[in-house]
């Protein structure tokens, strides 16, 4: 299926590594210039960066703390001018700090919430303005479903992604009449860098919950993410998609 992106402009939040690094490779993959951003990740931001341009794209790569309201309006400002335009915005970069609520401390609160939520919000301000302007844009923010339903021991982390959850039903009311199109995914467990460093008996339950008993790869994340933000998907908006292998059922 030509998904007709081949020309499109991208800008994925924490696209050095996990799902957000998939998703990079995708767009580039069907054809778009792809910017995105990394926070201390150097070397593997290069690696994607490189894998960008060997498939004949332009890249754009900065880094930047998601949760700087300044540095995002700069970032999405540059990424357009690089990119000489902007059509997607994929709000990917996100952190956790787990802790039961009573041994969480405010710093562990404060930081999930500033890079998940804050950053989130951010970016979709900056890029909001670009696309009012010019009538058109795919906004796509990556959430989780532990955001729709809770988890224990990560109370900072399902608010932030819930969080998301409502901002980006809330965008596609206030940006549908500029033909703006605004979703998420809610992926359930991902083998992602953040995955492989849990024990080894979060990787079980995971599995153990998943109706099709195994853990999603992140391409797989990417491919619904390229579905989303092109225009075979032109008359979805305000959607969670939920991509976990029945975890949530």
């Amino acid at each position: 299926m030509d998904l007709g992106l081949t020309g499109r402009k991208a800008l994925v939040t924490g696209g050095s590594r996990g799902i957000g690094a998939a998703i990079v490779r995708a767009l580039a993959a069907e054809g778009c210039d792809v910017g995105f951003t990394h926070l201390g990740d150097g070397p593997l931001a290069g690696e994607v960066s490189r894998h960008v341009e060997d498939m004949g794209r332009r890249a754009f790569v900065a880094e930047s703390d998601v949760a700087r309201f300044a540095d995002a309006q700069e970032v999405v400002r540059r990424a357009a001018d690089a990119l000489q335009g902007l059509d997607i915005l994929v709000c990917n970069a996100g952190i956790t700090a787990d802790a039961v609520v009573w041994k969480m401390d405010e710093e562990q609160w404060d930081r999930v919430l500033d890079v998940n939520l804050k950053g989130c919000f951010n970016y979709c301000r900056a890029a909001a303005a670009l696309f009012r302007a010019r009538k058109s844009g795919k906004i796509l923010n990556i959430t989780s479903i532990n955001g729709m339903r809770g988890k224990f021991g990560q109370g900072n982390y399902a608010a932030s992604k819930g969080g998301m959850i409502a901002l980006t039903k809330t965008l596609a009311k206030e940006l549908g009449k500029s033909n703006v199109n605004v979703n998420a995914i809610a992926p359930g467990m991902v083998l992602t860098e953040m995955m492989r460093a849990l024990p080894g008996e979060f990787h079980l339950a995971a599995e153990e919950e998943s109706v099709l008993g195994r853990i999603a790869q992140p391409e797989e994340v990417a491919s619904v993410a390229l579905f989303l933000v092109s225009e075979k998907a032109r008359h979805i908006t305000g959607e969670v998609v939920r991509v976990d292998g029945g975890q949530y059922i």
